[in-house]
């Protein structure tokens, strides 16, 4: 029977390839036409404990990694005994035959897949032969396995071929053995790859391609999971003239230095994770007060302290939207999906510009390494956008009284027309300090009414009229949207409601929040933050909360969706 989606999940310890075994499905995948998404989870340690990545693969865009997994991998007996109650009906299990073995009678077969990559005279392929027998559970062309293997190890070096032929060879026996266990999951539909050119790329790569698009000019990080690839990627891409990236020795030292860089006239960045997002506390504060342009970006993991630093969670955003002391909060523009990394990337270094202020990006480990194929980005269509800067007929006062009703004032440069003082102390229109309360009122009211710049985030709103709206936020986006699609099938009345920024929110959403007689809210917190802001706001939100380090399952969105609605519950 021909099925439209498969779950492929590969588990073992820490070491074991586990995430390139998945990765590799996934662009051969990618590479046939089909549209695909991985995740992994795995302990923080380099190598050993338990650890899994997963590839769901589909003939139409993958919103989410599922609710269940046809194929499971399982390199060793931990892996099987924590993963095989994940097993979709008909789901099989390829067990690792040279680490353990199981009873007979089961749905399950074993294979000897280092031992068969030997045989091919390149021991480092049993990956491929895992992958091979994957390939004919699902019945997935073989031929597509060796067009991706050919374009991947073709690099121009000697023994390019023999390296192809020993991984074309090792798929084809690890087929073999699938074949000969005489099991069959369903057969994978022929792909309907869209009309439009498409890449592979991680959240934490296409928000690093996003910023360097916009102009990004000046990058420094301090490595910590999972914001560590940000750093990676800027070392290899963020290069030539006028261009800066440099590995720093604390996120004090990177919130400093982005300070610096912006206050000179660079578009700035640096990304970071709770617990050094929670030590630039003061230099944001700073940022806010002193009005400098610059970008943090916060890769969202499970807390507080040391945490769980290799899992997900939505946990940050009361930090992220107050990260300092004293009247802030901070804009905040929190993607759903790889493609809108990409663009939030790029809108963040804008709109640091276009305020002349501080933006958080808020991503999570749920987003920065899972891959997806999304439509290849027109880079040269991305729009830059540069403060306004001062000239001959500014009056000097940077920091004077602003309703909007006037262009911003233009930002002076060190060693150009206008000088000033970028004062961490309440100030003066020049920026010198003073305590005066009629300085502290209009700034303070200058400050927040510069959000009013800040738009042209994406959003959508579908069924507003609905008994119940369904809004979430960041990477719960996906699952959420799966649920939202079942229950209007099934003739729910539910509406949808979705916004990258979530401060300053686009008046088109707040009007569907005023008018919402019950907004849901799924997050990845205890606390159901996101739900709690708004309900300081005046809307009638609540929350359905998971904390489990993992992404939602559709399936116990839509249960826990009904139960709010009041709506009975089928088995």
């Amino acid at each position: 029977m021909d099925k439209h989606d498969f779950v492929i999940r590969f588990a073992g310890e820490g070491g074991q390839g586990l995430v390139t075994s998945a990765d590799a499905l996934s662009r051969a995948a990618a590479h046939a036409g089909y549209f695909v998404q991985t995740h992994s989870t795995f302990p923080s340690q380099i190598m050993g404990g338990p650890a899994s990545s997963q590839v769901r693969i589909s003939t139409t865009p993958v919103l989410s990694s599922g609710d269940g997994v046809d194929v499971l991998v399982a390199l060793n007996q931990y892996a099987y005994d924590h993963h095989h109650q994940d097993l979709n009906a008909g789901g099989v299990t390829i067990y690792n035959a040279e680490e353990y073995e199981l009873p007979e009678g089961g749905d399950y077969f074993g294979i000897k897949a280092d031992e068969l990559a030997k045989s091919t005279g390149n021991a480092r392929a049993a990956n491929m032969v895992s992958i091979g027998a994957v390939a004919n559970l699902i019945d997935f062309d073989l031929v597509q396995i060796d067009a991706f293997i050919t374009q991947r190890f073709t690099r121009g070096r000697a023994g390019d071929d023999e390296i192809i032929a020993a991984n074309i060879k090792a798929v084809r026996l690890g087929a073999e053995v699938a074949t000969n266990a005489g099991f069959k999951v369903g057969k994978l539909h022929a792909p309907d790859p869209p009309d439009y050119e498409q890449i592979v790329i991680t959240g934490n790569a296409a928000l690093s391609l996003g910023a360097t698009a916009a102009g990004l000019e000046f990058y420094v990080g301090y490595p910590i999971s999972p914001a560590t690839t940000v750093l990676i990627w800027m070392e290899n891409n963020l290069w030539g003239e006028g261009r800066f990236v440099h590995q720093v020795a604390s996120e004090i030292e990177a919130i400093n230095a982005i300070l610096g860089a912006g206050f000179a006239g660079k578009k700035a960045m640096t990304a970071t994770a709770g617990p050094g997002f929670s030590l630039m506390s003061e230099g944001l504060g700073l940022a806010w007060m002193a009005e400098i342009p610059l970008v943090v970006v916060d890769v969202q993991r499970g807390g507080p302290a040391t945490g769980l630093p290799t899992k997900s969670e939505q946990s940050d955003l009361y930090t992220c939207m107050h990260p300092a002391h004293g009247d802030i909060k901070m804009p905040v523009l929190a993607p759903g999906t790889i493609e809108e990394c990409f663009y939030a990337g790029a809108l963040s270094v804008n709109w640091a510009e276009r305020y002349q202020g501080p933006v958080i990006l808020l991503s999570e480990f749920g987003l920065a390494e899972r891959g997806e194929n999304i439509r290849r980005p027109e880079l040269s269509a991305i729009s830059t956008e540069s403060r306004t800067l001062v000239n001959e007929e500014d009056t000097g006062k940077r920091y004077d009284s602003w309703d909007g009703t006037t262009p911003l004032p233009g930002m002076p440069i060190p060693g150009g027309r206008g000088a000033y003082v970028a004062n961490g102390s309440e100030h003066d229109e020049i920026g010198d300090t003073t305590h005066l309360p009629r300085h502290h009122i209009r700034l303070t009211e200058r400050r927040f009414k510069k959000l009013d710049l800040l738009n042209g985030a994406h959003y959508e709103i579908e069924n507003a009229d609905a008994d119940v709206i369904i809004m979430p936020w960041g990477s719960s986006k996906g699952p959420a949207r799966e649920a939202y699609d079942r229950l209007l099938a099934s003739g729910e009345n539910v509406g949808w409601l979705y916004s990258v920024a979530l401060h300053p929110l686009p008046d088109e959403v707040k009007n569907v929040l005023a008018s919402a007689d019950k907004i849901i809210v799924p997050e990845l917190n205890y606390l159901g933050q996101w739900s709690s802001l708004l309900r300081q706001e005046g809307y009638k939100a609540e929350s359905i909360t998971q904390y489990t380090g993992l992404p939602f399952r559709p399936a116990d969105l839509v249960v826990s969706i009904r139960e709010r609605i009041d709506v009975g519950v089928t088995a």
